[in-house]
C-alpha cells in the first residue's frame, strides 16, 4: 500500500473535538488497536475497511452496499450467466504504469491461490477460468450461474496491489512513530482514471482513522474526539447507551449473518446430535437479548434462513410443535440420562467476549441451561471453550455462504461431510431447482447433525455524529470509508 510519512503534529487532531465541516473525518472501528493495519487475506473489520480503501478490486460497495465500478468502468454477464466480462477503465498503477486485463488477470488467480483453505476461497470456487481477452477486458468464467458474483468480486480481500501499492481510491499516511493510527486523503479522480472534477482538493476532506477497544470507542465518541464509531456489535451494544452523546446517535443495520455458538468438540454432554439438540431447544431465544434493550432483533433456531432455502418444506422454527416448557422437559430427560450413563456432572464451557455484553449473554444461556440440569463456565474465547460464540455478516444472499461458514476444511469446529458433498455439487449444477434442492438437502443434513447452536441474526451498529453524510445502515453492514471524504459522493 501507499505510506506517506507525517509529522507527530497530525496525530494530535484526533483529540481535538468533533471536525468541522470542512476538517477531517474521524473515524475509530471496534477492534484490537494493531488489526487495523493487518495484512494477508484473513482480515479483520478495521483492516477490511483499510484495505477496500486503498486496494480497488474490479468493483466496489457503496454505502448502502450496492454495487459500483471500480478497475472495471463496466461489465456484461451472458444469458446463461456463466462469464461476466469486464472492460477496465483507461488508469495506472501507483507508479504510472498502465493497467491491464493480463495484470487483473494474474492478479485474481493469485489471490484465488492465496483464499485457499478461508471460507472466501470457498465462497469464490464457481471460478473456472480468467481470461486476458484484450488489453482492458477480462474474462472470468463460472461453473454454474451465481447471481451474487458481483457483490462477491466486491469484499476487500479481492482488492488490487502493484509493487506494494494499492490502486485507491485513497492513499494511506501514516506515522513511523505512532503505526496504528492512519490517515486517508482521496486521489484525485484523474489519478484514478476518471475525469477531473473542479475544486476537488478544495471539497475531499482526509480520514483519520484508528482501531479501539469498544469501552475505548464509545469514551471517544462521548467525548466528542471521533464523528464516527464502526463494528459494534451485540456483545458491546449496552456499551452503546451509556453515554450523553451516544445516545440518539445509534444506527443499527439490518444485518444478515450468523449469530451463535461454534461446537468446538464431540467429547462429553456433546457428544451426539441428540445431546447438542437438548442444548439448542432449551434456549427461550425470544427471550435472549432482552436485558439489551435493542428492539426488532429476530431469532432463528436455523443455519440458513428459510427465505433462502427452496424449496422450503419445514416450519418458520423448529420445534415448533412444542412448547418452550416441552422441548426443556426433552431436554432434561437427555442431559439426565447422560450423567447417570457418565456418573459425572453436565458443565459445559462456554468462550464468550469480557463486558458488559458478554456477561448479559452468559446470564441468560446459563439461566435456560440451568432447567434442563446444565452448569455453564464463561471462559475468554480461543481458550479452550467447549462452545465459541461466531458472530460474522454474510457476503451474498445464498445458503451456500451459510454452509460454506462450516466446512471441514476450516477446521472451526463440527463440521459435516455429506453437507459439503451437497454444497461440492451444487456448484456445477445449471439447473436452478436442483440446485436449490442441494443447498436445502445440505442445510437438513447439517441441522441433523447439529454441528451449530443458531441464536439469531448478527447485530451491527454505529455512532454517527450529525454532521457526517454518506453513512447508510445495510444489511451487509458495509461501511466504505471513502464516500466520507466527499459528502457528495
Amino acid at each position: 500500500m501507499r505510506v506517506l510519512l507525517l509529522l507527530p503534529l497530525f496525530f494530535a487532531l484526533l483529540a481535538c473535538g468533533p471536525s468541522a465541516d470542512d476538517g477531517p473525518v474521524k473515524v475509530v472501528i471496534i477492534g484490537e488497536p494493531e488489526s487495523l493495519m493487518q495484512q494477508g487475506v484473513r482480515l479483520s473489520p478495521a483492516a477490511q475497511h483499510l484495505r477496500a480503501s486503498t486496494h480497488e478490486g474490479l468493483v466496489a460497495l457503496d454505502p448502502t452496499g450496492q454495487i459500483l465500478p471500480a478497475i472495471a468502468e463496466r461489465w456484461i454477464v451472458t444469458d446463461d450467466g456463466l462469464s461476466y466480462i469486464f472492460r477496465l477503465r483507461e488508469a495506472t498503477w501507483p507508479d504510472g504504469e498502465a493497467i491491464t486485463a493480463q495484470d487483473i488477470r494474474l492478479q485474481l488467480r493469485d489471490l484465488l491461490r492465496r483464499l485457499e483453505g478461508t471460507s472466501l476461497g470457498l465462497d469464490l470456487a464457481k471460478v473456472t477460468e480468467i481470461r486476458a481477452m484484450t488489453g482492458r477486458v477480462i474474462e472470468i468464467r463460472l461453473s454454474s450461474p451465481m447471481p451474487e458474483f458481483l457483490r462477491l468480486m466486491a469484499q476487500p480481500e479481492l482488492g488490487f496491489v502493484h509493487e506494494g501499492s494499492g490502486t485507491g481510491p485513497m492513499i494511506l499516511s501514516s506515522d513511523e512513530d505512532t503505526p496504528l493510527l492512519a490517515r486517508l486523503n482521496a486521489l484525485p479522480p484523474q489519478e484514478r482514471g476518471l475525469p477531473a472534477r473542479q475544486d476537488w482538493e478544495e471539497n475531499a476532506r482526509p480520514i483519520l482513522v484508528r482501531a479501539m477497544s469498544e469501552e475505548r470507542a464509545v469514551d471517544a465518541f462521548s467525548n466528542g474526539d471521533v464523528d464516527i464509531l464502526l463494528n459494534g456489535q451485540l456483545v458491546s451494544f449496552p456499551l452503546a447507551q451509556l453515554g450523553p452523546l451516544s445516545r440518539g446517535n445509534i444506527r443499527v443495520d439490518p444485518a444478515a449473518g450468523l449469530f451463535g455458538f461454534a461446537i468446538r468438540n464431540d467429547d462429553g454432554v456433546l457428544a451426539t446430535p441428540a445431546l447438542r439438540e437438548a442444548l439448542s431447544m432449551s434456549i427461550d431465544r425470544d427471550s435472549l437479548i432482552e436485558p439489551f434493550s435493542l428492539g426488532g432483533w429476530q431469532s432463528t433456531s436455523w443455519v440458513v434462513p428459510l427465505d433462502l432455502l427452496e424449496p422450503v418444506t419445514t416450519g418458520d422454527e423448529r420445534w415448533q410443535d412444542l412448547s418452550l416448557a416441552q422441548r426443556r422437559s426433552v431436554a432434561s430427560r437427555r442431559i439426565t440420562s447422560w450423567e447417570t450413563e457418565n456418573g459425572a456432572e453436565a458443565v459445559l464451557r462456554v468462550g464468550l467476549p469480557s463486558g458488559p455484553g458478554g456477561d448479559l449473554l452468559f446470564n441468560q444461556l446459563a439461566a435456560d441451561w440451568e432447567t434442563v440440569g446444565l452448569r455453564l463456565i464463561k471462559m475468554e474465547p480461543g481458550t479452550g471453550a467447549d462452545l465459541e460464540l461466531r458472530d460474522r455478516l454474510a457476503r451474498y444472499s445464498s445458503p451456500r455462504w451459510y454452509l460454506n461458514q462450516f466446512n471441514c476444511e476450516l477446521e472451526i469446529g463440527l463440521c459435516s461431510e455429506a453437507a459439503d458433498q451437497l454444497v461440492a455439487q451444487s456448484l456445477t449444477s445449471r439447473d436452478p431447482r436442483e440446485k436449490a434442492l442441494l443447498l436445502a438437502q445440505a442445510h437438513a443434513t447439517m441441522v441433523a447433525e447439529e454441528v451449530f447452536i443458531p441464536l439469531g441474526v448478527p447485530v451491527r451498529w454505529s455512532l454517527v455524529r450529525g454532521t457526517v453524510n454518506a453513512y447508510q445502515p445495510n444489511q451487509w453492514g458495509v461501511h466504505p470509508l471513502f464516500p466520507l471524504s466527499q459528502p457528495t459522493i
